[in-house]
């Protein structure tokens, strides 16, 4: 018998093709999962009915008068209308309306304008039907600017009045 040599190469190729003819075919990859769709996010604030963020959000708290006067705009009537309706809505609730005036003028004169801004505006919800025991006013004059610029955009910000909740909101 006529023995054969083999090299460490053809050894190798060898057990390589008998691994190679011997191995089983890779399982198929699985299936890719379904897509989810991501949950939306939560609201980072609820909205409360009958609260005071309702009332500034969704109503709206402000009017704004023209310079040195107190009359409701009629651009304003829609806001306090609104307001009316909520306050119908929300029986318990009683409100403040503060007056505001810009910083031209002695401060004297200016509570005395921001008294009759804040009246003007429960007169005019009274109008509505809103009972007059259910509104208070109160006057800040210049002291509560929301802008402190010395512009005429900056003082039409400060000339208003802001229905605030007093008691009974909900929480």
């Amino acid at each position: 018998m006529k023995k054969f040599a083999v090299g460490p190469k053809l050894a190798a190729a060898v057990l390589a093709l008998f691994v190679v003819g011997c191995a089983k075919e890779p399982p198929p990859p699985p299936p890719a999962p379904a897509p989810v769709a991501a949950p939306a996010p939560a609201p980072t604030s609820q909205i409360i009915p009958g609260s005071a963020e309702d009332l500034r959000v969704n109503v709206g708290d402000t009017v704004h008068f023209e310079y040195n006067q107190y009359s409701v705009l009629d651009a304003d009537k829609a806001t306090l209308q609104r307001q009316a309706a909520w306050l119908a809505k929300y029986p318990g609730i009683k409100v403040t309306v503060e007056g505001n005036a810009d910083e031209r003028g002695t401060r004297e004169y200016n509570i005395a304008l921001g008294a009759k801004r804040a009246n003007a505006v429960k007169e005019y919800l009274v109008s509505l039907g809103v009972s007059s025991a259910r509104i208070d006013t109160v006057s800040y004059g210049k002291e509560k600017p929301i802008c402190s610029e010395s512009t005429e955009s900056c003082w039409a910000q400060n000339r208003r009045g802001v229905t605030v909740i007093a008691s009974g909101a909900n929480s």
